[in-house]
């Protein structure tokens, strides 16, 4: 019996018959006696105890008209398990508890057949049909809920649950027509499908697309769903689950009811779940809850089947397991377009569906638009890099149908598009992130896969490079230093790519500020590398370079110009004159010999450089520019600050054709040149031009070291405005973020400290700054010993500040002490020794009264 109250009963509909859901009545000839109003024809499926009430019911609710009708079909699309079935049930329940329909008629629809089958159980429940002429009996019954004129209307709701093909409801010929109800004042259609086809959204139909819950419902269903089992777990766990699964209804419920049956917790089942050993499939209910007729990992295997059908024959599965290898937020279609993308298809269509022909682009695309339109992806080319779009649970079931051969290949398919995808120069920083994403999303689902044939994939180190050059030096020393022990353990400790990783590795520690450990890494790789390659091969000699370099930044840049020399006489004689390698050399040699001290011959060295490196490589090369931004620093530390400010200028222009506006190199570049502008008189300018510079640097990169670094140089030029108290406030600030990011022992807070204490000073407070420095060399001390450059000039500093604090006695004791250790370290004529010299005489006339001096007096070491 229907469990539904007994409404008005209408007599003139004609021949009617009394019928209730699941019956079916045979024919008779003579008129029936009128039906019971309301009529289910049949079964709506039970409603889900821990139903949620979601925003696409409110949508199919407002849609009605007055009084519970309305002109307009809904059609409810989305992927398999997002709760399409249950909204459409909840929302025909409603309407029948309300008393809003007199018919309401549910039908399975997921053939032509089925649809026919359900329009005449209809024919013959309502209206007594033939039940041996099951169409002729759908007909009918389509007809019948034609508006009539002079007839008392009947409200009616029709509901095709879960569409599997358009195609299903057109008619067969043009003569004949499709199994669409009609349409009619008093009646409503609602339809559920996967598909996106613009077949089912014509003639007024009105689509609402269903999505996965919102964390917080996800959240909710599981609670409840588990707290009728008197079952409960931490919120930080539930929350967890919900997004482990990816917020999709379906997995919400079936790993509720598996967590149930097996007792376990949500802990438990997030890390089986998390261990990718396991297939989808195992972690699932054995018997499925009542109200679902298949599992999660199966419920999108009759799409796949379908949209490998579609547009060009066979090439949706092997598209579909392309794309399960990436990113799920976000896949750049240039990717999936790729040269290797199209060999990877072409070689793998579905069995049975191979063409002569290879795959083109345009063959890849209709493949995206096939799985698309069966609700498998989201294939949007509107937005480049994001241009495909794939549920995680999917992507899992389509990995774990593949076996482990082919799922190997696939990634290495992946690996080789996602190569092809990357541009040479980073113009686009949203691209790089993307490409990057999916590098990861790849090594998180098939890490083995990258090393085979005796190698680590390429895409391994680009997008490591990738990370470090759009300016997070600190992410790609992560990324290369589990990188260096990946290929050591899979490979070997002296394959080629783990000293090429280790390489990687030294390099970006070095630009993470940590160059003492960079020049540790390169020594003990140089070792290596000349015991498998030998002393006069290439890589070995770029190797004694990096270390050179790395040597230098530690405070002995004097040695790592002898160093470099003797390097530099090597390449010539290995690699000629002209390589890029001796060139590379060459701009070392120059850097060191400005950090030595000799500024002019660092920018006469770099002048001479840029005029080879554009004749080898043309003006417009990054290793031009680069040489360009070296000769322009140097020019301007020689004392032509103005001519540096012009030289900036100009390569800001060519950089930004080069690299486009958000590459760190244009950033870098503006950042110097509003230095050197400064430097050159126009403090105030620079400190505006800075300031919009850092907001850029925070939206493109976030706060990574060199934007911490241009908020330390922001506050140098506010104090060389006159504002040295806003200075030491800026400093302040910067000091206790660094801290906290970082660490207290790291340079860039030591920096930072160093800084706050100098304008402290410059402010007034000589006191406070000489408590400021004296805690930083405590930290120095500890760090990098008593004679490390950056440990004398903290001396230099803290004695300074303990003379403009009243006590010149014990400035001229510390500089007579630090002038000994200068000599000892640094030699006789370097500008610190020298500096040194000059503020000890000056201390030790103030301690005897002889000079008055000035307030600052010489300036002291930085």
């Amino acid at each position: 019996m229907s469990t539904y109250d007994i409404g008005r009963v209408v007599a003139d509909h004609g021949s009617v018959a009394v019928g209730y859901a699941g019956q079916v009545h045979h024919h008779v000839s003579s008129p029936r006696t009128p039906a019971a109003w309301p009529h289910l024809v049949g079964g709506i499926p039970s409603r889900d105890s821990s139903f949620q009430h979601r925003d696409e019911f409110d949508q199919l609710q407002a849609a009605s008209g007055s009084g519970g009708t309305a002109a307009l079909g809904q059609v409810l699309v989305g992927t398999g398990g997002v709760g399409k079935t249950q909204l459409a049930a909840e929302y025909a329940r409603t309407a029948l508890e309300r008393g809003e329909v007199d018919v309401l008629v549910w039908i399975s629809a997921s053939s032509r057949q089925a649809i026919i089958a359900g329009y005449a159980q209809a024919g013959i429940e309502v209206l007594a049909q033939d039940p041996s002429a099951p169409e002729q009996t759908a007909r009918a019954f389509l007809s019948w809920l034609e508006p009539k004129t002079g007839q008392q209307p009947c409200r009616w709701l029709v509901v095709l649950d879960d569409v599997a093909d358009p195609a299903d409801l057109r008619g067969d010929r043009p003569d004949k027509p499709g199994w669409w109800p009609p349409a009619s004042p008093h009646g409503r259609v609602l339809v559920t499908t996967r598909r996106r086809e613009t077949a089912l959204t014509g003639a007024g139909r009105r689509v609402i697309p269903v999505g996965l819950f919102t964390p917080k419902k996800a959240a909710a269903y599981l609670t409840d769903v588990l707290a009728e089992r008197h079952r409960h777990g931490p919120t930080d766990q539930i929350n967890g689950l919900a997004g482990d699964l990816g917020h999709l209804p379906l997995a919400l419920a079936q790993a509720a009811a598996y967590i149930i049956d097996a007792d376990i917790s949500c802990a438990d089942y997030r890390r089986l779940l998390a261990d990718r050993r396991r297939k989808l499939a195992d972690l699932l209910p054995e018997v499925l809850p009542p109200d679902q007729a298949t599992t999660v990992a199966a419920t999108w295997s009759l799409s796949i089947e379908r949209a490998d059908r579609l547009r060009t024959a066979g090439l949706a599965r092997p598209m579909l397991q392309l794309a399960a290898m990436l990113d799920p937020n976000g896949i750049p279609g240039t990717v999936l377009t790729s040269d290797a993308a199209l060999a990877h298809l072409t070689a793998h269509r579905t069995p049975g569906k191979r063409e002569p022909d290879p795959v083109t682009a345009e063959d890849a695309v209709k493949a995206l638009r096939a799985l698309h339109l069966l609700s498998l992806i989201d294939h949007t080319p509107g937005t480049p890099h994001q241009t495909v779009r794939i549920h995680q649970l999917i992507q899992r079931a389509t990995r774990d149908d593949l076996p482990s051969d082919q799922r190997g290949r696939a990634a290495r398919a992946a690996a080789n598009a996602l190569i092809d995808a990357w541009p040479d120069i980073e113009r686009d920083t949203t691209l790089a992130q993307a490409l990057r994403a999916n590098t990861d999303a790849l090594t998180r689902h098939a890490e083995a896969a990258m090393y085979q044939d005796g190698g680590a994939h390429l895409v391994l180190f680009r997008s490591g490079r990738s990370l470090g050059h759009s300016g997070h030096a600190a992410a790609a020393r992560d990324h290369f230093q589990h990188l260096a022990a990946e290929t050591s353990s899979r490979l070997g400790p002296r394959h080629l790519a783990t000293l090429s990783a280790r390489d990687h590795l030294a390099h970006w520690r070095g630009e993470a500020k940590d160059p003492a450990g960079a020049a540790a890494d390169f020594a003990e790789l140089l070792d290596d590398v000349e015991q498998v390659l030998g002393p006069d091969h290439l890589y070995t000699l770029t190797i004694r370079g990096s270390l050179a370099a790395s040597q230098g930044k530690t405070g002995d840049p004097a040695e790592a110009a002898t160093a470099l020399a003797e390097l530099l006489d090597d390449f010539e004689r290995v690699a000629g004159p002209d390589s890029p390698h001796t060139l590379t050399t060459r701009g070392l040699l120059a850097r060191s010999w400005g950090e030595a001290g000799d500024t002019a011959k660092a920018a006469a060295a770099f002048a001479e450089l840029e005029v080879d490196i554009r004749r080898i490589l043309g003006p417009h090369h990054p290793e031009a520019l680069t040489v360009r931004s070296n000769l322009a620093h140097w020019r301007g530390k020689a004392g032509d600050a103005a001519g540096a400010a012009t030289a900036f200028e100009k390569l800001l222009v060519d950089r930004l054709q080069v690299l486009g506006p958000d590459h760190p190199d244009v950033l870098d570049t503006r950042q110097d040149l509003f230095s050197w502008l400064a430097a050159a008189g126009d403090t105030t300018g620079s400190v505006k031009a800075y300031a919009e510079l850092l907001m850029e640097r925070l939206r493109i990169l976030g706060p990574d070291p060199a934007t911490l670094a241009l908020h330390g140089d922001l506050a140098s030029w506010l104090g060389e405005a006159g504002q040295e108290a806003a200075a030491a406030t800026a400093f302040a600030a910067q000091v206790e973020h660094t801290q906290r990011v970082l660490g207290p022992d790291h340079p860039e807070t030591l920096a930072a400290r160093s800084n706050l204490a100098r304008w402290r000073g410059r402010a007034g407070d000589a006191a406070g700054a000489a408590a400021g420095y004296a805690e930083v060399l405590e930290h120095l001390l500890r760090i990098l010993g008593p004679d490390h450059p950056h440990t004398l000039a903290t001396r230099g500093n803290l004695a300074h500040w303990r003379g403009h604090a009243g006590d010149a006695a014990a400035a001229a004791a510390a500089f007579a002490d630090l002038l000994e250790h200068t000599q000892r370290v640094l030699g006789p004529n370097h500008p610190h020794t020298l500096t040194a010299r000059n503020s000890l005489s000056h201390w030790r006339g103030r301690a005897d009264g002889s000079t008055n001096g000035s307030r600052r007096g010489v300036n002291p070491l930085r």
